[in-house]
């Protein structure tokens, strides 16, 4: 009997109340895709990072904080995010785990959206997070993977990628050029969507397929 892959999923971090927590949307979306989620620390040492990744089949980096506003996050996502391209495992970016593999690889953002780029579209949504409110035009990976030339997704952020890294290739922009989307080429799996496929995947399809996909590729 196959086993369902071992995703470690970064945790979220309360500074005013110095609680780790997780939004469990997160974890049903891996777990919906065939996945075994498990909430990884806030702090380890080297030696106990590479046991995590020797462990784990794939990683989820999580939305949250802006880049750069949360030591005690980048510290780790650093030092997990270097170990994880080394050992080739599968991972997916969401919201902020997109950013953040941006500027890992050396590519910058913008750090206030309505300032520095405005738009019509509004990139930070109230309720329901679960109803799609802009489009994206679809290339690469993910256009051959949902076969469709657009889709529409939900959005909840305020930074954004500004110049994309060399070793990143787009796979999603929107109408007022925002990049939504992007992948590494040379590695197993690992994408990046700006968008929260974790609170649309038990009605969208195509927020599914992302997980499925993810998913997959760890095995």
């Amino acid at each position: 009997m196959e086993r369902n892959p071992i995703i470690g999923v970064t945790p979220l971090w309360d500074a005013e109340r110095k609680s780790v927590w997780m939004l469990p949307d997160y974890l049903d979306g891996i777990k919906a895709a065939g996945g075994l989620p498990v909430i990884l620390p806030l702090e380890m040492a080297e030696e106990d990072a590479d046991r995590i990744v020797e462990t784990c089949d794939g990683f989820l980096f999580t939305g949250g904080q802006d880049v750069g506003s949360c030591p005690e996050r980048d510290k780790l996502e650093t030092l997990l995010l270097s170990k994880a391209l080394q050992s080739d495992k599968a991972i997916l970016g969401i919201c902020r785990g997109l950013q953040f593999i941006n500027v890992f690889l050396g590519g910058t953002l913008w750090q206030d959206l309505p300032s520095q780029h405005p738009s019509e579209i509004v990139h930070r949504q109230g309720k329901p997070y679960n109803a799609p409110t802009h489009k994206v035009v679809l290339n690469g990976g993910l256009r051959m993977l949902l076969g469709k030339d657009n889709i529409e997704v939900n959005t909840l952020h305020h930074q954004a990628i500004k110049d994309l890294a060399e070793d990143l290739t787009l796979m999603a922009v929107a109408p007022d050029g925002i990049i939504e989307a992007a992948r590494m080429e040379d590695k197993r799996f690992v994408w990046g969507v700006q968008w929260h496929p974790e609170y649309m995947f038990k009605t969208d399809p195509n927020s599914l397929a992302i997980f499925s996909c993810f998913i997959r590729h760890c095995k």
